[in-house]
């Protein structure tokens, strides 16, 4: 079949003209906004011709893929012996995010012998701290047409682009999402209107799902925690959301399934030099690398080694030559998560102004609700932390667009997180101190490829991009990049009704069953034949990890053979226990790691030390520090007399001997004689819950403290704080009372 396509370069210039010509003139306001619609219109109807050709290529291309399919992964040690041993790669990509997935992805598809090492877990980074959208930028479009920027205008369409595309390749991963953006006034209206309809025209063939205006009766009926006061109406568009660390895990896979040798834990050291032999200059033939869990080092031999490296782009830059000056300026997002009632099921929010000019998003996320995010500048750590002023400034945006019905409490937080955005300048820019909008593929006078900036929606580009250069510049035969429409890591047998298979062959938990479903695709019968037999009634295999989430012990198992080399690795990438609920994961820890233990052959001295990282990321980086903060940072006890007293009545009813302080011995003796049974270690975990002094004992003071926090809406839910009150008030008139953590913040 002889088909003619366009060059790209000419489809720019068709687009520039077009672009240019429908906003020449216009002020952007009133009639320029008409005016800019139509001419998008216009390009949208030009574009949607387009995709028919587009799809046939994306087939051919796949049909052209002849390297061998791996049915069963490699396992990590035959992947460093892959490293160890091969002569010669044709790329060699350092950093297992997004961008260093998809540039391994794009490689080993065009037939180039592929390795990619990474320092810590792959998506460890950024990439599994985003806001979960699959976007192009609502607020980037409004900037392009605002400054009639054809460049910014450019972004967001690649960006739509791949959205589409992102959402076709792993729909198990992801999927539409409506966000309503709520209007307070009716000038706004109109304007809110028109520059989202240009966000759909802009997608052209590729918009998800028309936008639409709604009433102030209906935008409450869809989002009834919405405010009332001066609400005129709602618009309502749609966007990607995705389970970011499990979609660049999906890449990773997919590129070692096509023959990519990738390894975790596997840190450069240096890098390795050669002189030309035409030239006489020094080029990049490899990296000296190090096994981090074993301490192994080995040397990896490349013709093209790519930097892609998000934050820490400029430390493997320096690597290469110590008098460049860095390119990536570093700002910190912070996200945090609250209970899914915050929000509706299947609606998210966007604030489109906060009260310091930045986009808050509020968005119902693996039946919770996610909020984020921030943008303050921060020094590069492979730990980021989050900022309580942070947590606080989103918590009060939140406040501003919820009923007063709603309570916004600190305490509800269940988890907070940090991420770091590499921003960059272009070091080929005249004007080094500019941010660069998108992203910069660099190649130093040694060979070295970086690829910097971005964002997480337009990795494959970004990918495609890179290998285009890096090819051309060290001269490897190499064709087209084949990524667009290639199926990832489980889409090829997902369904929307194979949860139910997995149900009726395996005798899962309908919740169980959603869950495996949306996060391993086909490979979830693989997980599903693992599980172990409950020895219940129903359901007949899977046992949880943690009783409130759907995560299964057998998915522990199964991250073993997807590389997971930490417990760390489990509760935050694998599963994503830690980003939703910090309490959850610390409680699910001891059975993860002797599952792992027993495994993989840990002693008890390595299970210790395992257990002790992982609660040491969840108190640092997922933000269970904070909950102590809590407790003790409270400038003044905001208790009345009469309630201080009432607290000391309570505290005095387990307190009999009047030691001034309780322990799980006085507890118990307490709650036996109104028929509460509650076992020892669940009794210790109460109390550790409030002992700040980690004394083994609960004082009169931290418990006054703890009531304190809880009348500010500092902690909720606390498992102590309800217990006493239910013994207070059901002495010897109710039967037991459960104190199953019920979602407590952090």
């Amino acid at each position: 079949m002889d088909i003619r396509f366009i060059p790209p370069k000419r489809h720019q210039e068709i687009w520039e003209m077009a672009f240019r010509k429908a906003a020449k003139g216009t002020a952007i306001i009133g009639g320029g906004v008409l005016a800019t619609i139509y001419g998008l219109s216009e390009l949208s109807q030009y574009r949607r011709n387009q995709p028919k050709w587009t799809r046939l290529a994306n087939v051919e291309a796949v049909e052209l893929l002849k390297m061998p399919f791996h049915d069963e992964l490699p396992s990590r040690q035959a992947q460093l012996s892959a490293l160890q041993n091969t002569e010669e790669f044709d790329v060699l990509v350092v950093g297992g995010g997004a961008t260093g997935s998809g540039c391994a992805l794009d490689a080993v598809t065009r037939n180039l012998k592929t390795a990619l090492v990474e320092r810590n877990d792959f998506s460890s980074g950024t990439s599994s701290r985003s806001t979960k959208l699959i976007h192009g930028g609502v607020r980037y479009l409004q900037k392009a047409i605002m400054k009639l920027d054809y460049e910014q205008y450019m972004m967001v369409k690649e960006a739509l682009h791949e959205r589409s595309n992102l959402l076709d390749i792993a729909p198990h991963l992801s999927a539409p999402l409506p966000i309503m953006l709520p209007v307070y006034k009716w000038w706004q209206l109109p304007y809110y209107w028109a520059g989202i309809k240009m966000y759909d025209l802009v997608a052209g063939g590729q918009c998800l799902k028309s936008s639409y205006v709604l009433s102030k009766t209906k935008a409450l009926e869809l989002f009834p925690m919405l405010k009332k006061d001066k609400l005129v109406g709602a618009i309502v568009y749609y966007d990607g959301q995705h389970n970011d660390a499990r979609m660049n895990l999906a890449i990773a896979l997919t590129a070692a399934r096509y023959g990519a040798a990738i390894a975790n834990y596997t840190e450069v050291v240096h890098l390795l030099k050669k002189t030309d032999p035409q030239t006489g200059k020094e080029k990049i033939c490899g990296a000296h690398c190090r096994d981090v869990i074993t301490g192994k080092e080995f040397d990896v031999r490349a013709k093209c080694v790519i930097n892609a490296t998000g934050p820490f782009t400029d430390a493997l830059r320096k690597m290469d030559n110590q008098e460049i000056p860095n390119i990536c300026q570093p700002s910190a997002g912070v996200h945090i998560v609250i209970p899914g009632y915050y929000s509706p099921d299947n609606m998210g929010l966007l604030d489109p102004a906060t009260s310091d000019g930045r986009v808050i998003f509020f968005l119902p996320w693996e039946k919770m609700t996610i909020a984020g995010t921030t943008d303050t500048p921060t020094d590069v750590t492979a730990h980021p932390i989050p900022k309580e002023d942070d947590i606080n400034f989103i918590l009060s945006e939140i406040r501003h667009y919820l009923s007063a019905d709603v309570e916004v409490r600190r305490g509800d937080v269940l988890a907070a997180w940090s991420g770091i955005r590499p921003l960059v300048t272009d070091p080929n820019s005249k004007d080094t101190q500019s941010i660069c909008r998108n992203h910069i593929v660099n190649i130093s006078n040694s060979g070295l490829v970086t690829i910097a900036g971005g964002k997480w929606t337009t990795y494959r580009s970004m990918a495609e991009e890179t290998l285009t250069a890096a090819t051309k510049a060290h001269g490897l035969p190499t064709g087209p990049s084949r990524t667009v429409g290639l199926m990832l890591e489980g889409a090829k047998d997902w369904t929307p009704t194979l949860y139910i298979r997995l149900v009726q062959d395996y005798g899962l938990e309908v919740e169980v069953a959603q869950h495996l479903a949306s996060t391993y695709g086909g490979k979830a019968f693989e997980v599903a034949k693992m599980a172990h037999v409950t020895g219940q009634r129903w359901p007949i295999v899977g046992k949880r990890l943690v009783s409130e989430f759907p995560y299964i012990e057998s998915e522990v198992l199964y991250a073993i053979k997807e590389y997971a080399c930490t417990a760390t690795d489990v509760i935050a990438r694998r599963t994503r226990l830690g980003f939703l609920n910090v309490r959850a994961a610390e409680e699910a820890l001891p059975r993860i790691v002797e599952i792992m233990g027993k495994q993989l052959g840990w002693s008890d001295q390595k299970q210790k030390e395992e257990l002790d990282t992982a609660k040491e990321f969840l108190h640092y980086e997922m933000g269970y520090k904070s909950r102590s903060e809590q407790l003790t940072n409270i400038p003044e006890m905001s208790l009345a007399s009469t309630e201080v007293e009432r607290y000391k009545k309570r505290f005095h009813k387990f307190d009999k001997e009047s030691k001034g302080f309780i322990t799980t011995l006085d507890v118990q003796r307490v709650i036996k004689n109104i028929g509460i049974q509650i076992d020892e270690d669940t009794l210790h975990e109460i109390l550790n819950e409030v002992d700040l002094n980690r004394n083994g004992q609960v004082e009169l003071n931290e418990f006054l403290q703890l009531m304190n926090a809880v009348k500010k809406g500092q902690v909720s839910d606390s498992r102590l704080a309800i217990l006493m009150k239910t013994v207070e008030e059901s002495l010897d008139q109710r039967g037991p009372v459960s104190v199953d953590r019920s979602g407590g913040g952090v």
